[in-house]
């Protein structure tokens, strides 16, 4: 059986099916294979934990799904993606997922910045399925690396432009979509860097504040729970800062105020004590406080 760096050989549920998909990493370096074989892998990433360093440590490998991604470029803009293109790219994508979120590739994914091929993604504009699905998919990979609490992940993503094009998915992108790009902001800003960073200006802060207020209007009309949960943890993570605190006392959002989600989250407990605090954080009546934590 093939060895993978380090000397340990890809591990799964028998030998027979590990050397598939050994094969079928090789497989990835021929164009005339290469799409089945991103097929196939993204299928079993979930059964093999060490398929994330056999991928980034096998001779060009990384360099064949990065060939993938710049190779949609040009249907981006005008927009022309068919839906076969996007699955083959995202299959690549959700392999590139598994590097992101593997404690031994993630540093050197980071330092070989792989996210930076993913933003041209993330910067379209038209909902049609074949780019939402990209989108989300790409969002997919970021959500992987901020999911474990590490300000390097933090310090490099903050180094980029990934809060502009999270706001812009906040803005338009499908409810998954938003609620993925929510996430990370939301992860983001649960670590001191970045909740430093957002609310170091007055512009990245109502930049920030503006989208998340957008987005609580449209809840109005069209709720969802889990949307409204990452919303809600933003801004209660906002006010932590003295100053992003003053700037919620004005801005934020009358529906977070007066009750309205109530009915809506009557079976998130976790959700509502959040309100209540950030209520309580944003000095309103402690009634009303009280009446969202019950």
């Amino acid at each position: 059986m093939q060895k993978q760096a380090g000397g340990e050989s890809l591990g799964g549920e028998g030998d027979g099916v590990a050397a598939n998909v050994e094969q079928l990493v090789l497989e990835l370096t021929n164009p005339a294979t290469r799409e089945n074989a991103l097929l196939e892998l993204s299928k079993k990433r979930e059964t093999f934990p060490d398929l994330a360093p056999y991928l980034w440590h096998s001779f060009g490998t990384i360099s064949a799904l990065l060939q993938e991604i710049v190779s949609i470029y040009p249907m981006l803009n005008p927009p022309s993606l068919t839906a076969q293109a996007s699955n083959r790219v995202c299959n690549a994508l959700a392999l590139l997922q598994c590097v992101a979120s593997h404690y031994e590739t993630r540093g050197l994914f980071l330092k070989a910045h792989v996210p930076l091929f993913l933003y041209p993604f993330l910067n379209t504009m038209s909902r049609t399925r074949p780019f939402e699905y990209l989108r989300l998919t790409s969002l997919g990979v970021i959500g992987a690396l901020v999911k474990v609490d590490d300000t390097e992940v933090i310090n490099f993503l903050l180094s980029t432009e990934i809060i502009p094009l999270c706001l812009r998915t906040m803005e338009m992108g499908s409810e998954l979509s938003k609620t993925v790009a929510t996430f990370i902001v939301q992860k983001m800003l649960l670590d001191e860097v970045g909740l430093n960073y957002v609310c170091a200006t007055a512009a990245r802060f109502f930049a920030v504040s503006a989208v998340l207020g957008s987005m609580v209007q449209l809840l109005t009309e069209q709720p969802s729970v889990r949307l409204l949960k990452h919303i809600i943890r933003c801004y209660l993570r906002l006010s932590d800062n003295p100053r992003a605190r003053d700037a919620l006392k004005h801005c934020l959002p009358e529906q977070l105020r007066d009750l309205q989600f109530t009915s809506c989250l009557k079976d998130d407990l976790a959700t509502k004590r959040w309100l209540a605090q950030l209520l309580l954080n944003v000095g309103l009546s402690s009634t009303n406080a009280q009446q969202n934590a019950m």
